[in-house]
């Protein structure tokens, strides 16, 4: 039998991207077995084991593969992105033998890896399995990645001390360095070269999968395209396979999905403000306040997602929190005096359920890849807040390029976002003018614009994923 091995890092956002991107190669060889290998890293990532669960039983063709744990002490790294950077080396060897095992029993038409993953390349090499990775942000994204390793060499400062130094590409906006992931912001870090080793080691794959569409991003995809060089260097081919965005929830029927959409069956249309900043975006106590006094001073309704603090654990460990207690962390009386307008629920919320309801009209978001693709895809505008990881560069493509998003502009030294800044931000979005009338029709456009991509044949997404499955049979 012949399979396709997926190698995601377990993070919830990683791992639904890679288990949808299984999904659409299935609909184009249904006779393929996806085979995923998951790691157990020594710090949580969010809960995972739900999901992989639906996933089995619903998709026979799509199986999981475990990696044992390897021990590691916390205490001996500076941070959870550095234990996790290291976890991907020190796993090498059981991944390995898993890979070796595979091969054995399957004909192993490539291995397909995350972006944080480019250890195993070594490893697929010396077993000659064609490798690709999936990118699971977007074109734009990638292009800028391609060219960190020179920006690298040609600064001398920590890009965190760059703020008027800005990367200036023609396929986007000028971003600041200062904008950069938060792991490369301090020039030398281990977190900071191994981002740098991912960025380098894009060119040595076979190919690069993308979570995006011709159409969203097509300056992007035009550098991308163009003789596939970039810095005088050759890139892989590209195949942009998106939208990707979750189609299996495992908490459907859940007590907090049905008071979710019960709630939104109750609000007229477009009235709703969805607040969400993903599976590991955590805001400060005096910040949780500063947004709640926005959204009750806004008038406006909302569906807000809430979630603790981080603590000092949480430095090591991003996921260790228990369920916020809503009552110690809002301002005092927030929940008697918002009852009839607000919903604001502990932790999490389906989130491209409440996306796609049509009371929902908008939707403050922390701008990660999967969050803005569920967004455009339900034709909802955007007030973009990011918060770590590329979603500073997200954000600017929301706003300068596409223009389906407003800024949340910060304060106190870019470390606070107060109440009267969210409360008229909220009120831009959602008052209907006209700056917004036209937020919302290019959103829209977009929307359909995904449609096609994947929905008919010829769409762009679907040629592209015909060519990515041809061309594991020519290599």
């Amino acid at each position: 039998m012949e399979s396709v091995v997926l190698y995601p890092i377990p993070a919830r956002g990683h791992l639904i991207s890679a288990v949808e991107l299984a999904k659409l190669i299935l609909t184009q060889n249904p006779s393929l077995i996806i085979n995923i290998i998951l790691t157990n890293p020594p710090i949580k990532l969010g809960p995972t084991a739900p999901f992989v669960a639906a996933v089995s039983a619903a998709i026979p063709s799509i199986k999981f593969h475990y990696l044992p744990t390897v021990p590691v002490d916390p205490d001996s790294y500076p941070s959870h992105r550095a234990i996790l950077f290291d976890h991907y080396h020190l796993v090498n060897p059981h991944f390995r033998q898993v890979l070796r095992s595979l091969s054995g029993d399957f004909t192993l038409r490539c291995l397909v890896i995350d972006f944080f993953c480019f250890p195993a390349l070594h490893i697929a090499s010396e077993l000659n399995i064609p490798t690709y990775y999936f990118f699971t942000s977007g074109a734009s994204c990638l292009a800028l990645f391609l060219h960190l390793p020179t920006i690298y060499e040609n600064t001398t400062q920590s890009f965190k001390d760059l703020e008027n130094t800005f990367v200036d590409l023609p396929f986007m906006p000028p971003v600041p360095l200062s904008c950069m992931p938060e792991s490369t912001l301090v020039r030398g870090t281990p977190e900071c070269l191994h981002i740098i080793n991912c960025a380098a080691h894009l060119k040595k794959a076979a190919g690069i999968i993308v979570n995006t569409f011709e159409s969203l991003e097509p300056k992007a995809v035009k550098a991308l395209s163009n003789g596939n060089y970039i810095l005088d260097h050759r890139i892989p081919p590209v195949y942009l396979i998106g939208p990707l965005t979750i189609t299996i929830d495992q908490s459907t029927g859940d007590s907090t999905t049905m008071e979710c959409l019960t709630w939104l069956d109750t609000k007229p249309s477009r009235s709703v403000v969805f607040v969400c900043f993903g599976s590991m975006g955590l805001l400060s106590k005096q910040q949780l306040r500063e947004l709640g006094l926005g959204l009750e001073r806004s008038y406006h309704r909302f569906l807000w997602v809430v979630r603790n603090p981080p603590s000092d654990t949480q430095i090591k460990d991003p996921m260790a929190q228990p369920d916020p207690d809503l009552n110690s962390l809002l301002p005092d009386g927030f929940l008697d005096r918002t009852r009839d307008r607000g919903l604001v629920v502990k932790s999490w919320a389906p989130q491209v359920a409440v996306l796609s309801h049509e009371s929902v009209g908008g939707f403050v978001t922390h701008c990660g890849w999967n969050s803005v693709l569920e967004s455009i895809c339900a034709g909802v505008p955007m007030i973009g807040w990011p918060l770590y990881a590329e979603q500073k560069i997200n954000k600017v493509l929301l706003m300068k390029e596409l223009e389906v998003a407003l800024p949340m502009n910060e304060s106190d030294g870019g470390r606070l976002v107060s109440s009267a800044e969210l409360e008229e931000r909220v009120r831009e979005l959602m008052d209907d003018s006209e700056k917004c009338k036209s937020l919302r029709k290019r959103v829209v456009a977009k929307r359909d614009e995904a449609m096609a991509a994947l929905s008919q044949q010829d769409g762009s997404s679907r040629v592209a994923l015909a060519k990515l499955v041809e061309s594991w049979y020519n290599i």
